[in-house]
């Protein structure tokens, strides 16, 4: 019997500091493999930079890559604390299919139950986007927005065939825009539930093993 080939590593991008640390739980390992949590910076061009600088060496060569940390919700109704699953990143460049985005949906309601998961296009934007602008996001049909999602999973795909996710924490909606009262709250909010679903990233790793070249 031949050996077993051993188990893809898994690349966790986040932008910031603070959603790093939320996600700081026990990530050495799991099932699927070893796991990295990467800090790449704010915006695009950091991101995309990062990603394609980890992905270049041997150990994370042949990582599925899962994007996540917050994000502004575009859809009414939308809440802080909210999950979004990404079916797809967008940005100028063009868009990414995501993978196993059912068994994503139903990790985090086992993981974060009483939080609303919604499902669709995510899309890039160079800055933070407030206003108008979510209504002209929203018209293309995507449902949230962030800066990172959309250059890591193009950066990552680029890099080579690999898994590639984006789970994101609404931290700013339509009816609770960061500049108004409320964003302290609703940031804890989001912070609290992005440190709680890292099980489910795990969960998705695992059964999307990808054999080692």
């Amino acid at each position: 019997m031949l050996p077993r080939a051993a188990p893809a590593p898994l690349l966790i991008a986040c932008a910031l500091g603070i959603e790093r640390l939320a996600l700081r739980g026990k990530h050495r390992g799991g099932a699927g493999g070893p796991v990295t949590v990467l800090r790449t910076g704010m915006g695009p061009a950091a991101a995309g930079r990062s990603v394609t600088r980890a992905l270049a060496g041997p150990v994370l060569r042949d990582a599925a890559v899962l994007a996540t940390g917050f994000c502004a919700g575009l859809a009414p109704g939308m809440h802080p604390g909210d999950l979004v699953v990404a079916g797809e990143t967008r940005d100028p460049r063009g868009s990414v299919p995501c993978v196993g985005t059912d068994l994503l949906v139903r990790e985090l309601a086992r993981v974060a139950p009483g939080r609303t998961v919604h499902t669709g296009p995510l899309t890039g934007s160079g800055h933070v986007v407030r206003g108008h602008e979510r209504s002209e996001l929203l018209a293309t049909g995507a449902i949230a927005v962030d800066m990172e999602s959309a250059a890591t999973l193009l950066s990552a795909v680029r890099a080579g065939a690999r898994p590639v996710a984006a789970v994101r924490v609404v931290v700013d909606a339509p009816e609770h825009e960061l500049v108004r009262i409320g964003t302290v709250r609703g940031g804890i909010s989001a912070f609290r539930v992005l440190r709680s679903v890292l099980p489910a990233y795990l969960e998705w790793h695992r059964s999307l093993l990808l054999p080692r070249r």
